[in-house]
């Protein structure tokens, strides 16, 4: 493809990533190097993006000379206050990241002055609506570590090769805005990361694909909802997909998640910038869902998406407080000790609006397993909870090759049945994985919203069958399999078979007449 074409182009920039994570990264390991690269990234964003903003400002006020990153900073200390309240931060010009990428090679001190950088754009939002949000955001980007090199002088002999590859990434050439080319340049970093990470990668980043699917379930038939929650939000990839799927106005009130991994939740907040959604418009808080969530204040939420990781210990029935949990009392159980799986289906259920859809990524063993998650799956059931259950392909999320489902829940559902989708099929072979493309998800989507049966694909089943069947969810228990194996016409296979002990019989004979007469003349 042409590289000036869009696509090209992010092609072009995909390259140009590879190629720079793997010059640099050396002696660092590609998973801990993501933290340079990403966090580089993320300071030429802001960079940019304060320069843009404030120089737009001016221009309009009749100043159109003004340029931002030309000015002193003594200047620029006029402009402090009302700037952190719209934008959440600031950044004085000879902290800028061009400013700092321009000094660097001469910089002795280089190390030092981009840990005094990262602190002063922290203490920035200090007292500020979005201390919280900028706060702890460069702490992963560790300036001294010795896995940059051995001596002060190497590792700011990388540092500088860092800020030039960042630097000179094109970005403002790709895609529609500069701030889209961020987004998807920090995507497709995280995407390659997970991908080489093993099991680690699929606890903190969720196939675009996938998101992408999981958002639409939750939207259909909507433009617009107030408020999107993810309790496992990993790197945030699930929400950002509402912007996406509705437009950037289509989150009325913002994007609400909890991520208990320090390092991840970083990248959450990181992520929620580099797609241009301010501080006033997220909060991704820190923490265990499960013990201590942290957003009681803001639910219930119209639209909920998670991936929450698979069967990991909690302190479950060990706990004696969390029977009494409004979250999880209703069902009168506690899901396992060694199985968290459905406690976090039951506290997405009990934050859920009673006009919202959930979608969630499950294991499949939630869908049957007996004891405790039975009786979690009976409570579900009989108070009709359940929408859909759709059964994936395998090997479509990183650090796993497990066929996964997604289960789909709703407070006010139109009937008493459950949908079962059958989608196993529903993939392309992309690299080592398995992959979802737009024909797979819109033929997911629709087998969804006609919710009718189909064979061997879809079948609707009413909750009293379900209850018959011990609360086995399981989409292969009620969506019946093709039959592949070829069809045998018994009635022509006799005929042929009679046919051939005849002319069995035919031969026989005339090779009994010719041995009849050899046997003469001899």
């Amino acid at each position: 493809m042409s590289p000036t074409t869009k696509e090209g182009q992010r092609a072009e920039l995909h390259k140009t990533i590879w190629r720079i994570a793997n010059d640099l990264r050396g002696a660092v390991d590609g998973w801990d190097f993501k933290t340079y690269v990403l966090g580089l990234l993320f300071y030429r964003f802001i960079s940019e993006n304060l320069i843009a903003y404030l120089n737009k400002g001016e221009h309009a006020a009749g100043n159109p000379d003004f340029d931002y990153a030309a000015i002193s900073d003594d200047e620029a200390e006029l402009g402090r206050k009302d700037t952190v309240q719209e934008k959440g931060f600031y950044i004085l010009p000879s902290e800028l990241f061009a400013k700092v990428r321009e000094r660097a090679s001469s910089d002795m001190n280089l190390n030092e002055t981009l840990e005094r950088t990262f602190k002063n754009i922290e203490a920035s939002a200090v007292g500020a609506g979005s201390e919280d949000d900028l706060k702890g955001l460069f702490d992963d980007l560790d300036v001294n570590s010795n896995k940059l090199g051995p001596t002060v002088a190497k590792r700011n002999e990388k540092l500088v090769r860092l800020l030039n590859a960042v630097g000179d990434l094109k970005l403002s050439d790709v895609g529609d805005t500069v701030i889209d080319t961020f987004g998807d340049a920090y995507e497709f970093l995280m995407t390659m990361y997970a991908s080489q990470a093993g099991k680690s990668g699929g606890e903190f980043f969720t196939p675009q694909e996938v998101s992408e699917l999981l958002a639409r379930i939750t939207v259909v038939g909507k433009t617009q909802v107030n408020k999107v929650y993810d309790p496992a939000c990993g790197s945030g990839s699930l929400l950002l997909k509402y912007a996406k799927v509705l437009g950037k106005d289509g989150v009325r009130q913002g994007y609400f998640g909890q991520e208990i991994n320090l390092t991840t939740y970083n990248l959450a907040r990181i992520n929620m910038f580099l797609h241009d959604i301010n501080y006033e418009k997220f909060d991704i808080a820190h923490g265990d869902t499960l013990l201590d969530p942290k957003h009681w204040d803001e639910e219930p939420f119209e639209a909920i998406v998670s991936n929450p990781p698979y069967s990991i210990h909690w302190e479950g029935k060990d706990n004696p407080l969390l029977i009494n949990d409004e979250r999880f009392a209703p069902a009168g159980v506690l899901a396992p000790k060694s199985k968290a799986d459905l406690a976090f289906t039951m506290h997405i259920l009990s934050w859920l609006a009673v006009n919202g859809t959930a979608a969630i990524v499950e294991f499949p063993g939630v869908l049957y397993r007996g004891g405790a998650e039975r009786k979690i799956r009976k409570y579900l059931v009989d108070n009709n909870y359940i929408d859909t259950v759709i059964q994936l392909p395998p090997n479509l999320f990183f650090g796993t090759t497990i066929a996964t489902c997604i289960i789909v829940l709703k407070k006010s559902k139109k009937d008493n049945s459950i949908l079962f989708i059958d989608a196993s099929d529903q993939f392309e072979h992309s690299g080592n994985k398995n992959k979802l493309n737009d024909e797979n998800r819109q033929h997911i989507l629709d087998w969804f919203t006609k919710r009718k049966d189909t064979d061997y694909r879809v079948k609707l089943v009413s909750s009293e069958q379900i209850g018959q069947n011990e609360y086995n969810i399981a989409v292969s228990s009620y969506v019946q399999q093709k039959d592949t194996r070829e069809k045998i016409d018994i009635h022509k296979l006799n005929q042929q078979i009679a046919g051939i002990v005849e002319r069995e019989q035919q031969l026989r004979t005339q090779i009994d007449a010719i041995v009849a007469d050899l046997e003469g003349k001899s």
